[in-house]
């Protein structure tokens, strides 16, 4: 520790105060200042924030899911849940959902980026398909449904397999998954077809509404890599959201419903109806826009400082603050995180750019993006082993889906008064940190030789440990626990005044 000083210590601790203001408050600050003029936010274009997540995304989930399936098979469900089981592989999907809009956006509009997303992104297209059709991450899906876990049911997953190698067919089209494919596309049609109601259960004993129309669309995504034609199928498969299956008071689907009486079992839920409406609008066009009326009717929220759907419709009281399950994420206020998020697919596809600019900009702010290209707010909600870029991969399909049949244009208007607030907090939070470093750096100049540091050279030692700590810490393991201790050597080391300083302020 000889090398080292007080002095040392303070200029580290300073530079350190000042690299934070910057990269976690001012820089993205900016960023948003500058990404909430995108034209994108206001319109059916794919905003040009997202071609940058998606390039800075790429390599990073292209290593994680190598990982992932280098590790073997998943742990089954008394260990993780659903976070170590769905995520990873409904991540995965998610990311290919985005890729395959972003290609489709460059092949229509060339200019919107230097590469092709499907170039790009070869590797990480080929390594979250390997992911999503790996046997050995069905380890959840086995476990509710054995061996004959692709033959019955399981829509959500068989739903998951049609839509990965969908999309992987579409971008690298080298044949590789045309074959099962086509198996598991007709498989599922027909069995939704030979269904009474036209339900099937995710899991035993439930049937989630939402991921059939998800698998629906899946069904017809898939005729464009084999040359089938499901049209008559989408057009017969309406029959699973009328009559009972639709909630008494809303009368839009029921966010579970009962596949053998084909009776809604729930309320209608903004998390169901944001993801069925991103959906249902290249289906059935004219129902989807009734259902979006009805959802705005009865779920739309807004008042000077936030504006987004409910997760539960305003005749359903709810607490200020509530957690309903992993999926759903948390209820503020009576506003859904995922109602809100899936939100802005949906009013993307029904040309509701009104709600697109209200929800898109909340989003936005709530992004966090770092100057790596990360963003940190859908990664703080991320399961950090399991399931790390869930959070982005999700936030990005937000913001790539649109639906390609033409609707009435509500033009956008006006911005969340919080939008405004959560920019401003980025510019003050940063202005703070850079006045607090200036503060400490002037304390050093001026009481350096008046005062002196006790335990010199322990307090030395413990700041290098607790640097050295957060530099370990943060790289391998988890970098909020980084940020812990990195904040905790800002204490170190302390001064103390002498005797003559004290006396001198008695008098």
């Amino acid at each position: 520790m000889k090398t080292l000083t007080p002095k040392t210590c303070v200029v580290v601790n300073v530079s350190v105060v000042v690299f934070l203001a910057f990269y976690f408050f001012l820089l993205p600050g900016v960023r948003l200042l500058i990404d909430l003029q995108d034209p994108g936010l206001r319109s059916n274009d794919i905003p040009h924030f997202a071609w940058r997540w998606h390039r800075d995304l790429t390599p990073r989930y292209e290593r994680w899911a190598r990982q992932r399936l280098a590790a073997g098979p998943a742990p089954g469900l008394d260990d993780l849940g659903v976070a170590g089981t769905e995520w990873p592989v409904f991540g995965s999907v998610f990311y290919l959902w985005a890729t395959d809009d972003l290609q489709q956006a460059y092949e229509q509009d060339p200019s919107q980026a230097r590469i092709p997303p499907k170039d790009y992104a070869c590797g990480a297209i080929r390594a979250a398909t390997a992911l999503a059709v790996d046997p050995g991450q069905a380890t959840w899906v086995k476990e509710y449904w054995g061996q004959h876990y692709l033959e019955e049911d399981n829509l959500f997953y068989r739903m998951l397999l049609i839509s990965a190698m969908t999309c992987y067919e579409r971008l690298i089209g080298d044949g590789q998954y045309l074959e099962p494919l086509r198996q598991h596309a007709e498989s599922l049609a027909q069995d939704l077809d030979a269904s009474p109601h036209g339900l099937l259960e995710d899991y035993p004993g439930y049937s989630y509404p939402v991921d059939i129309v998800a698998a629906i669309a899946a069904i017809r995504k898939a005729d464009t890599v084999l040359g089938t034609d499901h049209r008559d199928f989408v057009q017969r498969a309406l029959r699973g959201f009328q009559d009972t299956r639709l909630h008494k008071d809303t009368q839009l689907p029921g966010y579970l419903a009962d596949k053998f009486t084909g009776e809604a079992t729930d309320v209608a839920r903004g998390i169901g109806l944001s993801f069925m409406l991103a959906w249902a609008a290249d289906l059935w066009p004219a129902t989807a826009s009734q259902w979006y009326d009805r959802y705005e009717r009865h779920y739309w929220q807004e008042d000077a400082w936030f504006a987004g759907f409910r997760e539960f419709s305003h005749d359903i009281e709810v607490p200020w603050f509530q957690f309903n399950d992993p999926d759903a994420g948390p209820v503020f206020k009576g506003y859904g995180t995922a109602a809100c998020a899936f939100g802005i697919p949906a009013a993307r596809s029904l040309a509701r750019h009104d709600h697109l600019l209200k929800l898109g900009s909340q989003a936005l702010v709530a992004t966090w993006p770092l100057p790596d290209g990360t963003l940190l707010g859908p990664r703080l909600l991320s399961d950090p082993h399991e399931a790390p870029y869930l959070g982005e991969v999700t936030t990005l399909f937000a913001f790539t889906h649109r639906a390609q049949t033409p609707f009435p244009v509500t033009p956008p208007r006006g911005l969340p008064a919080s939008v405004i607030l959560g920019v401003t907090l980025y510019v003050l939070a940063g202005l703070t940190l850079l006045l607090s470093a200036r503060h400490q750096w002037r304390y050093w100049c001026k009481r350096s030789q008046s005062c002196k540091v006790p335990l010199v050279n322990f307090q030395i030692l413990l700041w290098g440990l607790l640097m050295i700590t957060a530099l370990f810490t943060g790289l391998l393991i988890r970098p909020m626990w980084g940020m812990v201790f990195l904040l905790s050597a800002q204490m170190f080391p302390r001064f103390q005044h002498s005797m003559r300083q004290n006396v001198s302020a008695a008098r």
